[in-house]
């Protein structure tokens, strides 16, 4: 006659992983039964290889539809990780026994047809199947608070830790679980989480009770059974076997594959999203590593963060840690506690070691209560080709996957600093951002240097698998990315900042097809300011591919062509606009006028200062435009001082609207007091055209000039003050004042000078 023992756990705790190792260790069974997907039996034995390192995660995914995918992590210090080990070592048989993933992803995906299809208004309940365990309702009705609150305790999950999970081994743990997870689930009933919920959970635990079956009916004489603490009073319940057969009758399938991949202590962390997540992997994980004495336990804990504090240059002796440690055992003694727990040792901690500043305890959580492990998966787990070449790649090219980020500073010059650069570009084109480049410093175009910043996230093993269609090499993939990419992108700008990702990650084929797909949008799109917008990436390729390895050359036609039609429709698009459609043109009048500069082409810079010219001298172009344009032309030499003179006095005289006036000023000086520091006429013209303003206009293009002014530097306006306080010295402006009486005019200076504080 089969004996079951059932064993009701925490998915992720070190007191039940503990517990359930040295039950194991007396009962010996001869079979175990583990919730879980029964898919990935086949990869328990990998869970005992040499390169298996926790925290890992078993991915299930449907090869035909990426999207319905799902996560099973494992920490060191999970109990089913733990059985794993032991039935792997022990030669054991080990089941999983959850509901079967094929069948939970044939019922998500007729669920997602089913919402497709009804009609519009329809009630919806897709809501009530994605409430987590750790959503507000959940905990709202989490049956351990009673316990809890009989036991004196604030919630379920301080009276789970305190009595279960930081607590060594107990032989009497698990039927102390079973009597109180049964009574809770018989007085109390699920909690309310929605009809779907329920069903799943029915749909569960009717499989769990089918394998429990199959299991006796082979003969096993010892089955262990490890599930989740909830489920305890379902699958010991008496329940007739055809009426599990007839829940489980005729539901969906679809085809599934299982993996191991790397997961990480973050994303085990609740903070995560993790439905079944821990507030703190990384004290967990202490709690593991120091089986000893609670008081031991404390101390190596609080020694670890003087340790980080030390590294910090942050003050912390030893007789901070013995007194954080007093506080500790003293806060625990008053709360009627044994020992001190993760709340005590946070409290002492901020009190004593940090004086109260919340600001330490940010790095601890990151460092210590969180934690930034990364597992590690062996070589031998099956996977897509394209996983295969991503690893060997990031082998070749010493580029270690980590959960912590770091800087990396590649040197183009460099082969092996080249390809790293071409390898993470081309993973950005397939949507799996391992890294992000830096856009100023020495990330700047033209450099020899890019600066990465590299963080893996454990999702990026979908990603993958998902990305795997497309190609079994990274290479094959991103190129036929981009290529259907093409078809989607209807605006010139994307289109162009394409054929730039598609340089930088050294994709010919790709190259070729996004540039070509930019001269057919091109052709048949008038709209001047996608054609501005499409310079600037255009541009940076042909300025500054050769210092990537590119060929630059491919898209020197289809830049000088988009250049030409740009300056042609400039004037029109630049007419009949109000102030925040100016504005906007302007930024890309601005970027688009650099990337022509880069272009350094005759042809292309001539037809661009014509527009220019246009726009500055057009009636119809907002004032903002016309002095941007103006600015422009007297920076490359074409405009002399003198034409701008002209042109500022016209803009700036008597008769012309203030507001007007202020904006064309604003457009002119381009948030930048060069012109007014180093040329006298415009200084003059412009306090000539303040010092005329009646009172109500002065008032009214006061806040365009602060904002103008305000886009200086600090010292630019010092310097401006400066001269204001020293008095023009411009050239007179030529005016009809009659006979000149120099003695009058020399006797109101002194008061002047006395107002003004310019002194004697």
């Amino acid at each position: 006659m089969s004996s079951l023992h059932y064993f009701g756990v925490r998915h992720h705790g070190p007191g039940c992983a503990r517990s359930l190792r040295e039950a194991l260790l007396a009962l010996q069974p001869d079979c175990v039964l583990v919730e879980g997907p029964p898919e990935a039996d086949a990869l328990v034995p990998l869970s005992i290889a040499e390169d298996m390192q926790p925290p890992v995660a078993l991915l299930s995914y449907c090869p035909d539809e990426p999207g319905l995918a799902v996560y099973h992590p494992f920490a060191e210090f999970s109990p089913e990780w733990q059985a794993m080990q032991w039935a792997a070592r022990a030669g054991v048989p080990l089941r999983f026994i959850d509901l079967p993933r094929a069948i939970d992803f044939g019922l998500e995906k007729a669920r997602k047809e089913a919402a497709a299809e009804a009609p519009e208004g329809a009630p919806s309940h897709t809501g009530d199947a994605e409430l987590s365990e750790d959503s507000p309702a959940a905990a709202e009705d989490d049956p351990l608070s009673w316990l809890a609150r009989a036991a004196g305790f604030e919630d379920g999950e301080a009276w789970w830790n305190q009595l279960i999970e930081e607590r060594g081994g107990a032989d009497a743990l698990f039927p102390a679980i079973n009597e109180a997870m049964v009574a809770l689930r018989q007085e109390l009933g699920d909690p309310a989480r929605g009809a779907e919920h329920a069903q799943r959970e029915r749909l569960r635990e009717a499989h769990m009770r089918q394998c429990i079956r199959a299991a006796q009916k082979e003969g096993f004489e010892r089955i262990a059974v490890v599930c989740g603490a909830w489920h305890l009073a379902g699958l010991q319940a008496d329940v007739k076997v055809r009426d599990d057969a007839a829940l489980l009758k005729a539901l969906p399938k679809l085809k599934v594959q299982v993996t191991w991949v790397p997961w990480s202590h973050r994303h085990l962390a609740s903070a995560s999203g993790y439905g079944a997540g821990i507030q703190s992997p990384g004290w967990y994980e202490h709690l593991w590593r120091h089986p000893g004495p609670p008081l031991e336990r404390a101390s190596a804990w609080l020694a670890r963060i003087a340790r980080l504090m030390r590294e910090r240059d942050l003050d912390c002796s030893s007789a901070h840690l013995i007194e954080a440690t007093r506080l500790a055992e003293a806060l625990a003694a008053m709360r009627g506690r044994p020992a001190p727990s993760l709340e005590e040792l946070q409290e002492a901690t901020c009190a004593v070691l940090s004086m109260g500043d919340d600001a330490v305890l940010t790095f601890i959580r990151d460092e210590l209560l969180v934690g930034d492990r990364l597992g590690q998966v062996p070589a031998s787990v099956p996977t897509v080709p394209l996983q295969r070449d991503l690893e060997r790649a990031q082998k070749s090219l010493r580029l270690k996957p980590e959960a912590l980020q770091k800087t990396l500073d590649l040197d183009l010059r460099q082969p092996t600093d080249l390809a790293r650069s071409q390898l993470l570009h081309r993973l950005n084109l397939l949507d799996i951002p391992w890294g992000s480049v830096a856009t100023v410093g020495r990330s700047a175009r033209g450099s020899f240097h890019e600066v990465w910043r590299l963080q893996w996230q454990p999702e990026f093993a979908l990603r993958v698998i998902e990305a795997s269609r497309w190609g079994q090499t990274i290479a094959q993939a991103a190129s036929a990315r981009t290529v259907d990419r093409c078809t989607d992108l209807q605006r010139l700008d994307e289109l162009a900042r394409l054929v730039d990702e598609a340089l930088l990650a050294d994709l010919a084929p790709a190259v070729e097809a996004a540039t070509r797909a930019l001269q057919d949008r091109a052709a048949v799109n008038g709209d001047t300011v996608q054609l501005l917008s499409a310079l600037p990436p255009l541009a940076n390729v042909f300025r500054y591919g050769n210092v990537r390895g590119t060929d630059a050359a491919l898209v020197a036609q289809v830049l000088d062509g988009l250049i030409l039609r740009a300056a042609i429709g400039l004037p029109l698009a630049a007419s009949a606009l109000d102030e925040d459609a100016a504005n906007a043109l302007r930024e890309r009048m601005l970027a688009a006028h650099k990337a022509i500069g880069l272009r350094d082409s005759a042809e292309q810079t001539s037809a661009w200062q014509r527009a220019l010219l246009q726009l500055a001298e057009w009636v119809g172009v907002h004032p903002l435009l016309q002095g941007l344009s103006r600015r422009l032309l007297l920076e490359a030499g074409v405009c002399s001082t003198d034409d701008v003179a002209r042109a500022m006095s016209l803009h700036l005289s008597r008769g012309a609207d203030p507001a007007k006036a202020a904006a064309w000023l604003d457009g002119f000086l381009n948030r930048n007091a060069t012109v007014l520091l180093h040329d006298a006429s415009a200084w003059g013209l412009l306090d000539a055209w303040l010092a005329t303003l009646k009172e109500e206009h002065f008032l009214a293009v006061l806040p365009l000039l602060r904002r103008s002014f305000s886009a200086f530097e600090s010292s630019e306006r010092h310097e401006l003050s400066q001269r204001a306080s020293q008095g023009t010295t411009a050239r007179p402006v030529a005016t009809d004042l009659g006979e000149w009486d120099a003695g009058r005019a020399l006797l109101p200076l002194p008061l002047l000078r006395q107002l003004m504080g310019l002194g004697a």
